[in-house]
């Protein structure tokens, strides 16, 4: 490959802009192998003909002008360079121009990125598994029916379009979007089909009782509004909430079903101080929610740093200070050394325990701290 050449592939800017235009529409796919030639031609010196006359000149010209000339003449690593700039929209657009292009722009490891930028954060285990059961029952449709108006959909809509009018001549296999796809999986969560497991933050949002806790719920995205559509255990006072944000939402941080009892394995770790999450539940009948508090000292201790032995008894102080002192919820005990579910019907019942380690977690909990105390 020429220096020249190798300069325009390193050309971030060039990639950018010529993104920019493929995305916008002011130039077409066809036109991408012209502009990469002048573009390549522009780099370095031109030499001008030697020994040939004006005449010779001219018809070459002319016999280039008349060439027709393929994106997928482009070198392997340059159409690469290109499909790799494309956003989501870009590349369905792109899938819609031939056979040859509708499989690369497919493929997993195009799509892996955008997986990864817009859904990484909320696409845990949970929804993974979720996805798997999703695509065994959906293994023989197509995708057909998650389009929607708008830009993005309106591109895919295109591609399943020419899948649908080329099935007499080729088999659906070769023609079909596969289901399985990273590609299938970021639409399928684009046109808000694919309800996935996740946990909200402050369900309902603005209720006080639901104030610094996180439950399990279904998830729906709107792609008109960029919210969420919510749907909880149908156990409770309700069970659809709408437009919830992103900020609103994470992944479960660990794989314990809302119904099942976590087993908690930081106990002898807890001590003054320390940032926890703990399940809650109003009666037997109902999941879990997970609730953020802190470690608090015991009633014999001083609270001064070089007396304090609240780390050495068995039993530990939860304060979850989003209550006003004197009330019920604000305080709970618990037995390091034996804890299982303790509460009664009146007061609720307490579950599993996780200690925070990490800052972004402990931060996102301060994050959503009310900011006065409610009774």
């Amino acid at each position: 490959m020429k220096s020249s050449e190798w300069r325009l592939l390193l050309s971030s800017c060039f990639w950018k802009d010529l993104s920019s235009w493929l995305q916008k529409g002011t130039i077409s796919f066809y036109q991408v192998p012209m502009i990469i030639k002048k573009k390549m031609m522009s780099l370095g010196p031109s030499k001008k003909p030697e020994n040939n006359n004006n005449n010779n000149v001219e018809v070459e010209e002319e016999d280039e002008k008349k060439k027709k000339i393929s994106l997928l003449d482009l070198p392997e690593l340059t159409l690469e360079c290109i499909l790799e700039k494309l956003s989501p929209d870009g590349l369905c657009n792109m899938s819609a121009v031939c056979s040859s292009l509708r499989d690369m722009c497919t493929s997993d490891h195009l799509w892996e990125k955008h997986m990864k930028h817009k859904w990484g954060r909320l696409i845990g285990d949970a929804a993974y598994r979720e996805w798997q059961w999703h695509i065994a029952s959906k293994k023989r449709e197509t995708l057909i029916n998650q389009t929607k108006n708008n830009g993005f959909f309106r591109s895919l809509y295109g591609l399943i379009r020419q899948n649908l009018d080329q099935r007499t001549t080729t088999t659906t296999a070769t023609t079909s979007l596969p289901v399985d796809s990273i590609m299938a999986c970021y639409v399928s969560l684009e046109s808000g089909k694919f309800w996935f497991p996740a946990q909200v933050y402050n369900r309902e949002n603005g209720n006080i009782g639901f104030m610094l806790s996180c439950y399990d719920a279904l998830l729906s995205y709107d792609s008109r509004n960029d919210t969420f559509l919510a749907r909880y255990s149908p156990h409770g006072r309700r069970t659809i909430e709408e437009n919830i944000v992103w900020g609103r939402l994470r992944a479960p941080p660990i794989d314990t079903p809302a119904h099942v009892l976590h087993i908690s394995d930081s106990l002898n770790d807890l001590k003054p101080s320390d940032h926890i999450e703990i399940q809650w539940r109003r009666n037997k009948e109902f999941p879990y929610g997970w609730w953020y508090g802190v470690v608090g000292h015991l009633d014999s201790c001083d609270r001064n740093e070089n007396h304090c032995r609240c780390y050495y008894s068995d039993m530990v102080i939860l304060e979850f200070n989003q209550y006003p002192p004197g009330s019920r919820w604000r305080q709970t005990t618990i037995n390091r050394k034996d804890h299982r579910e303790v509460g009664n019907e009146a007061d609720g019942f307490y579950g599993g325990i996780r200690k925070l380690y990490k800052e972004e977690e402990i931060s996102m909990w301060k994050s959503l701290r009310p900011s006065q105390i409610h009774e």
